[in-house]
């Protein structure tokens, strides 16, 4: 089973609701445990808002999803700067900004980024699926038959 889809987005907040509306419609439809959608959602909309925030100039960012052989893989690429460093720990707990990427890394199974300064930051984002019982998906993936949703 594939499924892929891409957005592309205003550089706007409000188009991150409608990010997790899409992405999680798709992962529910599939059969995926709510538990594992609520952290896909969280990781994607960290990743999201570092796109708002950091994307500029650039007045656009694009989400591209990918779910097939059990896992959901997500890039969040943006034009903006680029990342100089990557936090290794929590800022401290008066700090207002800051905990995005440990956040991600707390709630996905692999989380890397390919930052050219001043070209823009690709976030990837991939975690396993846990699957619902009674997901007719999970188990016509187990059995290779689903072609297409």
């Amino acid at each position: 089973m594939d499924i892929e889809f891409s957005l592309a987005m205003p550089r706007d907040a409000i188009g991150i609701p409608m990010v997790r509306r899409v992405l999680g419609d798709a992962l529910r439809s599939l059969g995926v445990t709510e538990g594992c959608v609520s952290d896909i959602l969280l990781a994607t909309s960290e990743a999201c808002a570092n796109a708002v925030r950091h994307g500029g100039p650039a007045n656009r960012y694009e989400v591209m999803a990918t779910i097939g052989d059990g896992r959901c893989e997500l890039r969040v690429m943006d034009r903006g700067h680029g990342l100089h460093t990557i936090p290794k720990q929590y800022p401290p707990s008066d700090t207002e900004n800051g905990r995005g990427i440990l956040i991600m890394r707390a709630v996905v199974d692999e989380i890397s980024f390919d930052i050219t300064p001043g070209r823009g930051t690709t976030v990837r984002l991939s975690k396993e699926l846990d699957w619902d019982e009674d997901a007719i998906a999970h188990h016509l993936t187990l059995d290779g038959q689903l072609a297409a949703v």
